[in-house]
């Protein structure tokens, strides 16, 4: 995680931490199975949804309990670049709204390899006066963002490609969306694209409505989109058999708004658990969260963990041998890596499905897995959209993590068991969550 001291007239005390973690980094097997109580911090994805929420709405919110981590700082520093006021304050973030203005008439961007940055901010900045120039790092580059262009371009949008046609770094020229219509964007590569529009859609005129064309990968996250808009007084309709969003138009409301957990994150205490045949207890995610990815519990209990989920916490208690599982993970697919690095130690084989869309993310991921799993002599089997990984003896290895804090994570659950294995380039966690380490070390001593 960047330090946010180094956006132009601001301070926001948070301190840059990449500089703690070392080149490579063992982990330690647990001498016995976990008990503990992991409690986590908010999800990047609401984070970054109610940030860019409160920056369109009339006035000043509060987000209690946000993520601090890169992805939320490339977004609070676009903001501020943008003219937003956004102040950290005992541990919240106070974000000054225009109720869907764009302060600047024009700012330079960078988003690092952030998908929520890059693909939320286009449609905000067609409704100021522009230029605005977005970027990001060269595998942000490489990411898709064509199919939201070429939609903002439809609602009225001067859009221009610098570089390549279809990838960052593009310039936003502003000139006003027109609202009252019906959009239709692919999320077969991306929900992104529907959840960019969707924020947007109240400031515009007539506001807006946003459906997919074809198939729409990750759909729990549309979801998410919704629900933050909705807690911002935002009118939307759900249209569920043609699977459109009606958005009325109108001002956000300010608010205080208290981020969940991050159930992404979660997912990899819930595996040490059912790796170690231990128990972990996440306070905060249950039956009531907005994020999809606290099903990764019923592909555990499918596994033979026990697994309680309460209104607002999730338990699981791992059996003394896991079974291996056949699952769709696509709309879950932040935590195929998390399933992918505990299959080995399974009774029978595994098999990921419907994942095609991981290969566009912070790394092709369907082949990083592969990979890794390989390295740990592990037999794997990798399809254009599926994993199938067969259980037998890992031995130790130095892992490659390809910059994707994810790989590290996962593959870190591994070393909780084989003595040995080494995660390269553990600094890549401050993606999401820079404190991932120190709370893997928590097991040991009950969270």
């Amino acid at each position: 995680m960047r330090g946010l001291s180094g956006v132009p007239g601001v301070d926001f005390g948070i301190e840059d931490v990449r500089g703690e973690f070392p080149g490579e980094l063992e982990i330690a097997p647990l001498e016995r199975p976990v008990d503990a109580t992991v409690r986590l911090p908010g999800s990047k994805s609401i984070t970054n949804r109610a940030l860019l929420v409160a920056a369109l709405a009339e006035g000043t919110s509060r987000i209690e309990n946000p993520l601090f981590s890169d992805d939320p700082f490339w977004l609070m520093s676009a903001l501020v670049r943008l003219g937003f006021g956004v102040r950290v304050v005992e541990g919240a973030v106070e974000v000054s709204g225009r109720g869907g203005g764009i302060p600047a008439s024009s700012a330079d961007l960078f988003v690092g390899n952030a998908g929520t940055v890059a693909r939320f901010l286009p449609p905000a900045l067609a409704l100021g006066t522009g230029p605005y120039r977005v970027d990001g790092t060269p595998r942000m580059r490489e990411r898709p963002v064509a199919e939201l262009v070429e939609a903002l371009r439809r609602l009225g949008a001067r859009i221009d490609y610098e570089k390549e046609e279809g990838r960052l770094p593009i310039v936003v020229r502003g000139g006003g969306l027109r609202g009252g219509g019906e959009i239709a964007v692919p999320g077969e590569r991306s929900s992104q694209f529907l959840s960019g529009l969707l924020i947007s859609a109240p400031c515009l005129p007539g506001g807006l409505t946003v459906r997919p064309a074809g198939a729409l990968v990750s759909r729990p996250y549309v979801d998410i989109t919704v629900r933050v808009m909705r807690d911002f007084g935002a009118a939307v309709e759900e249209d569920a058999p043609r699977a459109a969003y009606r958005v009325a138009p109108g001002s956000y409301r300010p608010a205080t708004y208290r981020v969940e957990p991050d159930a992404s994150a979660a997912s990899y205490f819930m595996a040490a658990a059912a790796l170690t045949g231990g128990r972990v207890v996440i306070p905060g995610l249950g039956r009531s969260s907005l994020q999809g990815d606290v099903a990764f519990a019923g592909i555990l209990r499918r596994m033979g963990c026990r697994v309680v989920l309460a209104e607002d916490r999730i338990e699981v208690q791992g059996p003394r041998r896991l079974r291996g599982v056949e699952a769709d993970m696509n709309s879950i697919s932040d935590t195929m890596m998390t399933l992918a690095a505990i299959a080995p130690f399974a009774s029978t084989p595994t098999l990921i499905k419907n994942v095609a869309h991981t290969r566009l993310q912070e790394t092709d991921r369907l082949a990083a897995v592969a990979a890794e799993l390989s390295r740990l002599g592990v037999r794997v089997y990798e399809g254009p959209d599926s994993l199938r990984i067969i259980p037998g003896r890992v031995r130790p290895a130095a892992i490659r993590t390809y910059g994707d804090h994810r790989m590290a994570m996962a593959f870190s659950l591994v070393g909780l068991r084989v003595r040995g294995v080494r995660i390269t380039d553990p600094g890549c966690v401050t993606k999401t969550l820079p404190g991932y380490f120190g709370l893997l070390e928590g097991l040991r001593r009950g969270g």
